[in-house]
């Protein structure tokens, strides 16, 4: 079991199926792309 989290919030992205327990970051979740979205 994998997760992926967003590095600016640390909100669970995705769940997916893997062989160990593993957590990939990304650099920003669809919520926090709104919000800089919104400041501009």
């Amino acid at each position: 079991m994998g997760i992926i989290v967003c590095q600016t919030c640390e909100a669970t992205v995705e769940h997916f199926e893997d062989e160990k327990v593993t957590t990939l970051y990304t650099k920003q979740c669809p919520h926090c792309k709104d919000v800089v979205i919104q400041e501009m």
